[in-house]
């Protein structure tokens, strides 16, 4: 009869209770409705956002493999815990250093792009009688003021050489995507309240700038030569 009672506790200890279902039940709830009311509410943004939502998932998922896998209840819960963390540990390290690597191949795939960039932070016009494509001295400067979400102007119509002046009079910090593909080597450039954020117009042609995490952030500049 004792040996019956122990082997049913145990299994209850292993399977859990109905309290233990609707206590992970009601915290799954809540670490649902919360990321919900910041993101609809714009409680934060940004960074701090994805931050948030990426905590809130991580709680979550330990209260779903705790309460509903119930992990580290079985026989042997320390095996049970060390085996999940490593496996966590492996997906965590693959898949980082897969989009670390794609990250990279995308960057520096392009030469021409990244000839172009590098002659330009060096100031290096030509090398022999071959030009680089960068600018040999700076002309007029445009300024694109970004204030409560609005780009002003939308359009800016520049020159060959001219250099164009982002300025974010907004607290949170703005990642700028150029299009189609990349401006002068440039992929991206954060702007922030505090620093402007300037590019050089070494390329001719119509882009698009883009804030990545709110595409109505957006500009265009169409670059011209001399006449």
């Amino acid at each position: 009869m004792s040996e019956n009672t122990h082997n049913h506790s145990s299994k209850n200890g292993e399977h859990g209770t109905v309290v233990s279902y609707l206590i992970g039940f009601m915290l799954s709830l809540f670490l649902t409705v919360i990321p919900y009311y910041i993101v609809v509410n714009k409680v934060v943004t940004g960074n701090k956002l994805l931050v948030t939502i990426l905590g809130f998932a991580f709680v979550q998922m330990l209260v779903q493999i705790f309460f509903f896998l119930h992990l580290g209840r079985g026989p042997k819960p320390l095996y049970n815990v060390l085996f999940f963390v490593a496996t966590v540990g492996l997906i965590v390290v693959a898949v980082g250093g897969s989009i670390f690597i794609m990250n990279n191949l995308y960057r520096n795939m392009s030469p021409y792009d990244v000839t172009l960039k590098l002659s330009e932070n060096e100031g290096i016009a030509q090398v022999g009688n071959i030009k680089t494509g960068a600018c040999q001295g700076l002309n007029k400067n445009h300024k694109v003021v970004i204030k409560t979400g609005k780009v002003t102007p939308v359009l800016t119509e520049a020159h060959l050489c001219d250099t164009l002046t982002f300025i974010n009079e907004d607290g949170q910090e703005i990642l700028l995507v150029f299009g189609p593909k990349s401006y002068g080597g440039e992929f991206d450039k954060r702007v922030n309240k505090v620093k402007p954020m300037s590019i050089t117009l070494n390329e001719l042609g119509t882009y698009s700038f883009t804030d990545s995490k709110d595409p109505s952030v957006s500009g265009f500049f169409v670059v011209t030569e001399h006449k």
